[in-house]
């Protein structure tokens, strides 16, 4: 007679209906494991519970990375959609002055950042009354402050979008708010042959809202929609 104890007659005609339950509960088998190393002695080498340790350890990173990948993806598609909306709010204004003033205001907000200057290079004064008006989303500077500004001028070659952090944000972009921003996200615009280029900076409170790590596909989409919006008004 075998002098093992006998499982409880309920509990061993649960497990044989539902076998899957045992094999699916990570900390059931691992006791079960650790009970039949205990029978084996410590002497003998159980190669199969080493393989299946390292299968979990496997199964638990690619779930790990399932996870970002779908994180990153919702990610993905919420900023796509905050792109789209903003654009579509952008496009609505059939007047100049609007379409500045809804930039600062529900067009940041749909971005959820917290300032946008529009820069204009202009080898004209800055005193134009309408610049006066909207000085707090349009900025009119001389010509080359663009480059200067994304090479912090250094020179070299100027991408269209450029995101990074800011230790001590210009005041003669931000304004006021140049206290508080601590990333940007730069827009380079062309606004066609013959015309100096712009800027589009969107500021945030957040240092780590933007980043040179990220990527820059709806930033350069959102460039060039407002560079054709900027050419309509512009003609």
């Amino acid at each position: 007679m075998s002098s093992s104890p006998k499982l409880d007659t309920t509990l061993r005609e649960a497990i044989i209906a539902k076998p899957d339950a045992i094999l699916d509960d990570q900390d059931v088998m691992h006791a079960l494991i650790a009970a039949n190393e205990k029978t084996m002695g410590g002497n003998i080498i159980d190669l199969r519970g080493i393989a299946m340790e390292r299968l979990e350890s496997r199964l638990d990173r690619l779930e790990d990375t399932h996870r970002s990948v779908i994180a990153a993806a919702y990610e993905n598609l919420a900023g796509t959609n905050q792109v789209h909306r903003a654009i579509l709010r952008m496009l609505d204004p059939l007047d100049f002055e609007v379409f500045l003033r809804d930039l600062g205001g529900e067009v940041a907000e749909i971005l959820r950042v917290d300032s946008i200057v529009l820069v204009l290079e202009s080898s004209q004064n800055d005193d134009e009354a309408v610049v006066q008006r909207l000085g707090d989303v349009l900025r009119v500077t001389q010509p080359g402050f663009v480059d200067d500004y994304l090479t912090h001028g250094r020179g070299g070659q100027v991408r269209q979008v450029t995101l990074r952090q800011v230790q001590a944000a210009q005041s003669e972009v931000y304004g006021k708010s140049s206290d508080w921003i601590r990333s940007e996200a730069c827009l380079k615009l062309d606004f066609g042959t013959g015309r100096l280029p712009g800027l589009l900076v969107m500021g945030a409170e957040d240092p780590h809202q933007f980043s040179p790590q990220q990527g820059t596909d709806l930033m350069s989409f959102f460039a060039g929609v407002f560079e054709r919006s900027m050419r309509r008004w512009l003609s």
